[in-house]
């Protein structure tokens, strides 16, 4: 991609407007003092005293801030939190991003906000090494009124945004934002011509026809395709006429499409340590980005693979990348 085509597709960033319907987290870092160690007197274990506490919207919040970092004009999340001080501090992170529309963000007291809390010990000149996690979530189905909602949110959007990105999240079905509702509201509103896509952690089999985005293991869980993943992501693309992306780490990232030309983007080099978490998410929010300002796939998944590059090079945070900095690397 030469530069003059680059700066015409991210030139119609601010002019966007993106829904991202999923699962929202809080993340919250704690970070610990290894110099202010203690013993505790009354059980005699270890003591880590946290010195600095950071939160930042997690899950389908980092891929929202990823869409903020690219100037995208409106940025509409479709989720809730809890009505504790986690979802408090979730939703003042996410309304402080600019841009972001918060009316069809809910906050409810019959569920708690997903928390993923991640203590990180902080040696001077080193990368953070982080800790066991701390995650609450959300067991039980979440409330019926709340499902439609969501769904409601779904088709009234329909009309107003240039592109929907869902993220499923959540270990167990129903307990968070994807439900069969809601997909059986986006199958409503989807037509060939609707710029929506999706990922999930735990399958999207059963999905409608629309984008998909997942990492090579989702894939062959999916198809149950072990062996050379591009003839299957060409067969998949076709047999659901949509757009087919497949992360493949170090390996790069694959793109099937309805017509069956396939294209492979190589991952870039590494420079030093690197951080994976939230790749992901980035490659997710700068396809949906491109796609929505008329980029091809290839051109998309150019821009996804280098905004990738960009946030793993980031430590010891869920990282996010600018245009600028995509660019410097492109």
């Amino acid at each position: 991609m030469n530069k003059e085509r680059f700066k015409e597709i991210t030139a119609r960033y601010p002019a966007l407007r993106i829904a991202i319907v999923g699962d929202y987290s809080c993340d919250r870092y704690l970070e610990i003092n290894p110099y202010k160690a203690e013993t505790s007197i009354e059980t005699g274990l270890p003591v880590y005293n946290v010195t600095r506490v950071r939160t930042q919207p997690g899950a389908a919040g980092t891929i929202l801030s990823n869409l903020a970092a690219l100037n995208i004009g409106e940025l509409w999340p479709v989720g809730f939190c809890g009505l504790d001080g986690e979802g408090y501090e979730l939703h003042r992170a996410l309304e402080q991003l600019p841009g972001v529309q918060m009316k069809h963000f809910l906050q409810s007291e019959e569920q708690r906000t997903f928390t993923y809390c991640k203590p990180l010990v902080m040696n001077p000149g080193k990368p953070p090494q982080e800790l066991n996690r701390l995650d609450s979530k959300n067991w039980h189905p979440s409330p019926r009124v709340i499902q439609n909602q969501f769904s409601d949110s779904i088709r009234t959007l329909a009309d107003s945004v240039d592109a929907f990105i869902l993220l499923d999240q959540v270990d167990v079905s129903e307990t968070g934002v994807i439900t069969k509702s809601l997909l059986k509201a986006v199958d409503e509103i989807t037509t060939p011509e609707t710029n929506i896509i999706g990922d999930s952690r735990r399958s999207l089999k059963n999905w409608p026809a629309i984008d998909y985005k997942m990492n090579l293991t989702e894939f062959q869980r999916l198809t149950g395709k072990s062996s050379d993943p591009q003839p299957a992501i060409t067969d998949l693309a076709r047999q659901k006429k949509r757009r087919i992306f497949v992360t493949m780490a170090e390996n790069g990232i694959i793109c099937g499409n309805p017509d069956g030309t396939t294209y492979h983007e190589p991952a870039r080099p590494i420079q030093g340590e690197i951080d994976i978490v939230g790749a992901g998410d980035t490659v997710m929010a700068n396809l949906a980005a491109a796609l929505a300002a008329k980029a091809n796939s290839q051109e998309a998944l150019q821009l996804a693979n280098t905004a990738a590059s960009v946030v793993i090079h980031k430590l010891g945070t869920t990282g996010t990348a600018t245009v600028d900095e995509i660019e410097s690397l492109l």
